[in-house]
């Protein structure tokens, strides 16, 4: 049975107990309906869809991210950065080492019952020099938008080992200092003792961009 984490709250991830050649970090979410006005019924106004994104850091021993990337042309003169570093998102899905994957970015929350996003570590296979990875979620362009995380409900990080048990899960419950907050370090995994834990976190902040997150571990 998985463990439901509490914010701050750790667990191990025991080899002798759980399948870590490949763990999958689901998240999920779900938008909080909206009473509209009369007048976006009466002519059909809707608010922009959310679109929260998933991002992983990898962390050296310093608690850095030792390599954020570098910048690669995409054609049309423009150039895209953070490519080929330690920082996934949906431009760099992939590490260099091959452990650490993004399988792909989702436009809509609570489609299903499955996650909405998903980033799969094969926890066996980092490279020694990685000892802490960070697990992000930013609405994207939620100042534009007006959108923020007290109008999320629903949402959650959880791990799941190889053989597809369930190992823990941290539910964010609504909370009023979640008001105007785009951006949120939801979970992390670590290493210790010679093992991983997963820890729980719930640290949010107001910017909508990883990068100002990003900025403090460089």
């Amino acid at each position: 049975m998985a463990i439901n984490l509490t914010k701050g709250q750790t667990v191990n991830l025991s080899k002798d107990k759980y399948d870590l050649s490949k763990v999958t970090i689901g998240l999920g979410w779900k938008v909080r309906q909206q009473g509209g006005s009369f007048f976006g019924k009466m002519f059909g106004t809707k608010q922009a869809e959310f679109d929260l994104d998933a991002i992983a850091f990898l962390l050296n021993e310093q608690g850095k991210v030792a390599n954020i990337g570098v910048k690669k042309d995409i054609g049309g003169g423009r150039q895209r950065g953070l490519q080929d570093g330690d920082v996934i998102f949906y431009h760099n899905l992939r590490h260099t080492s091959g452990t650490v994957w993004h399988t792909g970015d989702e436009r809509v929350g609570g489609a299903g019952s499955s996650d909405d996003e998903q980033i799969i570590v094969k926890l066996n296979e980092v490279p020694d020099r990685y000892h802490k990875l960070l697990f992000l979620v930013t609405i994207y362009q939620g100042h534009k938008n007006s959108q923020h995380f007290g109008m999320v409900e629903g949402a959650y990080i959880r791990a799941v080992d190889a053989r597809g048990e369930e190992i823990a899960r941290y539910n964010l419950d609504s909370e009023a200092a979640y008001d105007q907050k785009c951006s949120m370090l939801f979970g992390e995994v670590y290493r210790k003792d010679g093992g991983w834990k997963f820890r729980a976190t719930g640290n949010a902040q107001t910017t909508d961009s990883f990068v100002e997150f990003l900025k403090q571990y460089v």
